[in-house]
């Protein structure tokens, strides 16, 4: 876990978000790949290999974007 938390410090968080709403909604007509691979994920049709990496790819900013949030440290006591 230290390893992550490294590589997650040395993120800047105002890049996650920029990635996350970029790379992480593109393309965004007529709807975003990440929020179109989700709903095939539950649907039990995500299946082909491009399909799983699409997710991979428009999926990642938004995990490490979370990943970081969660994970940084609570300030006061």
């Amino acid at each position: 876990m230290s390893h992550l938390k490294r590589l997650l410090d040395g993120l800047p968080l105002g890049l996650l978000l920029l990635a996350s709403l970029t790379l992480g909604l593109a393309p965004f007509t007529p709807e975003p790949h990440v929020w179109e691979k989700l709903q095939m994920l539950a649907a039990g049709t995500l299946s082909r290999p491009i399909d799983i990496f699409d997710l991979a790819l428009h999926g990642a900013p938004w995990v490490l974007l979370i990943l970081k949030l969660v994970l940084r440290p609570r300030s006061g006591g």
